[in-house]
């Protein structure tokens, strides 16, 4: 059974871009989004095997299971595998399993994962970069501190030359 539904980030400008090697913020696109679909929120994920058979996701939510969580390739040959699982969420720990062309089932971690665990197997963690900034009062008044009227503060500066 699997339990992952379609879903992407991509536009099709983006996969243009990708393509011809000129998409600078593909973090933005590839491995583990939080995302919501159709009300339900859960992960995004996707990765890039071009030459895959079966790609799947596995982790701690369905025991490290290779046959269940399988993503969906894209119809543009892109060679990314993509697909939204619900009820994931942050701390949520993955791999993904490629399948060869030759039937071998390889355990990878993300490549644009934000966090990994601190042991050797190493599975990448669902995280964000998502942070509360509690700087508002310094933000409010930083116009006091930082000026064009204020008078220049320069740093010293030792040049050693050789």
């Amino acid at each position: 059974m699997n339990s992952v539904k379609t879903y992407t980030l991509f536009t099709d400008h983006d996969v243009y871009l990708f393509k011809e090697g000129r998409h600078y913020k593909l973090y933005g696109k590839f491995g583990a989004h939080s995302v919501e679909k159709d009300g339900v929120k859960g992960i995004y994920f996707s990765v890039w095997a071009p030459n895959a058979k079966k790609v799947s996701v596995i982790g701690n939510f369905n025991n490290w299971n290779h046959k269940d969580h399988i993503l969906f390739p894209r119809w543009d040959e892109s060679g990314i595998w993509e697909g939204f699982i619900e009820g994931l969420t942050w701390g949520t720990l993955y791999k993904y399993a490629i399948e060869t062309p030759r039937g071998e089932i390889l355990e990878k971690s993300d490549p644009y994962a934000l966090s990994w665990e601190q042991n050797i197997q190493a599975a990448s963690l669902v995280s964000t970069t998502w942070y509360e900034w509690s700087d508002k009062e310094w933000m409010d008044n930083r116009w006091e501190k930082i000026s064009l009227k204020l008078p220049y503060q320069s740093m010293k500066c030792i040049w050693v030359h050789g």
